[in-house]
């Protein structure tokens, strides 16, 4: 960890405020289903910052689906590409940055981001987000073997929320239209 550099000081957020950009990357957080890509998106326009989506630069890396990688080398060979490519993504340029569900549940990766960057958690309801996830094509490794989505989502809400409560700043993601949640961030960094 002692490569990891020291978190920014107060004095980095005062130019951020005069700019209206913030000094450091912005790192969504959360359960699968909260609309951290989706929200994370329309958060980076707002600021006028890059938006990356941590999935698919592991995939762009890997050269193969999340789920591919979890079916031909496991979840700790993920987890580990997943954290190098966290690594790389907060550089020192302020963006916008959605994770996986379980990316902050990884201690090492949870550090960097905590230490390097400004972890938004997103939370939202259990009923929320199965009804989202229910929409999507299956390509979430965890839910693929589930016969109810929703009792997954909340055993996995029951052991991630307190590991996300570490984030610095917590949304409530509502059914609403995704700028509202857009909006809650804005408040929340102070914009």
């Amino acid at each position: 960890m002692s490569n990891i550099p020291a978190p920014a000081q107060a004095a980095d957020a005062a130019p951020a405020r005069r700019t209206g950009r913030p000094a450091r990357a912005i790192v969504l957080v959360g359960l699968m289903g909260v609309g951290k890509s989706t929200v994370g998106k329309r958060l980076a326009a707002r600021l006028r910052l890059p938006f990356v989506d941590a999935d698919s630069e592991i995939e762009a890396a890997a050269g193969c689906s999340i789920t591919e990688i979890f079916a031909r080398f496991g979840e700790p060979a993920f987890r580990d590409g997943e954290r190098r490519v966290i690594a790389r993504l907060i550089d020192g340029t302020p963006k916008v940055i959605a994770t996986g569900g379980g990316a902050f549940m990884q201690e090492e990766t949870r550090a960097l981001i905590l230490e390097r960057a400004t972890a938004v958690w997103l939370d939202a309801d259990i009923d929320v987000l199965a009804e989202r996830v229910k929409r999507r094509d299956g390509s979430r490794p965890l839910l693929a073997n589930s016969p109810d989505v929703r009792a997954t989502l909340s055993d996995l809400a029951r052991v991630r929320n307190p590991v996300y409560a570490q984030a610095p700043i917590r949304v409530r993601s509502q059914p609403l239209p995704h700028e509202a949640t857009v909006e809650q961030i804005l408040r929340a960094l102070g914009r």
